[in-house]
């Protein structure tokens, strides 16, 4: 199973250029994926794709047929210019079966000084990969406010936690009955621009474990390559916005129960399509053999 992370700026390249289709040729170049996991995705608002005001959703749907695309919008409201409803969030395009789907949005508290931030949002989508249920959530968190940002990280722990305290519901109910108990299974990965540095305090307010002790968040590349550095995820061409350089703020975090089952991550450093770079892990699901 692969799955691929990217904040793609509402496909706008370091070159300034809008082009949801040089985005999708990264993404096709680097594998078959699974699933495809999209940050800053912006849907009928010309002020963010250089005037198009395209449907950024469909337009990147229709270059993966096959895929099916899911939306969360951390911000939904009326455009003043064109009286449309624009909406901007996170996409998951996923080929393998999808069981449920559920839209966080997460908190934005006072921010602790006067500084600009935005609503941020979760999107969720409980999939099958050989008859085995997954959770895979993809986010953007808070870039301004380390305060907001580890108020969300925490609002994702205690999803985690809703989804644990949760496995033993098993209510007699029919299959299309909303009290059915439709799989939402611990196995979780969680990906997206978590805007946080390495070991700082919202990405260490994120992997700490449950309150019940066995469960937790790890950090993929940490679980692969121990304390070796991550490898950059933006700044690497685009040093007007990130004039600190090249650094890494895209993470993978997976849970515990398929920890063991991570096999590879890998950034691909090469394409300057976007402002961050996308990042693909790879899980075996494959049962071991005997």
């Amino acid at each position: 199973m692969q799955i691929i992370s990217w904040n793609i700026q509402c496909g706008r390249g370091v070159d300034g250029r809008v082009d949801l289709g040089r985005i999708a040729a990264v993404i096709k170049d680097m594998g078959d994926a699974d699933v495809i996991c999209l940050q800053e995705v912006s849907r009928l608002n010309p002020d963010l794709d250089g005037g198009l005001g395209h449907d950024q959703l469909d337009e990147i749907a229709a270059y993966f047929a096959g895929y099916h695309p899911v939306f969360g919008a951390a911000i939904d409201r009326i455009h003043t210019t064109t009286g449309c409803r624009w909406q901007f969030g996170n996409a998951v395009l996923t080929k393998l079966p999808v069981r449920q789907i559920f839209c966080h949005q997460l908190p934005q508290p006072e921010a602790g000084n006067v500084i600009k931030h935005m609503p941020r949002q979760a999107t969720e989508v409980v999939i099958e990969q050989a008859d085995i249920p997954v959770r895979v959530m993809t986010t953007h968190l808070e870039f301004h406010s380390m305060r907001q940002r580890v108020a969300q990280m925490m609002r994702l722990r205690e999803l985690f936690s809703d989804v644990v305290s949760h496995q033993e519901y098993q209510l007699d109910a029919a299959e299309d009955d909303p009290y059915f108990a439709t799989p939402r299974p611990t196995a979780s990965i969680l990906c997206g621009d978590f805007n946080a540095i390495p070991d700082d305090e919202d990405y260490q307010a994120l992997i700490k474990p449950l309150a019940d002790g066995a469960h937790q968040y790890h950090d993929a590349w940490r679980l692969l390559h121990g304390d070796k550095a991550h490898t950059p995820t933006c700044g690497i061409f685009d040093h007007l916005q990130w004039p600190q350089g090249a650094h890494c703020r895209d993470y993978f975090f997976v849970s515990g129960d398929i920890a063991a089952k991570v096999e590879k991550i890998e950034v691909q450093d090469r394409t300057n399509a976007s402002d961050h770079q996308p990042v693909a892990l790879t899980i075996d699901f494959e049962p071991a053999k005997t």
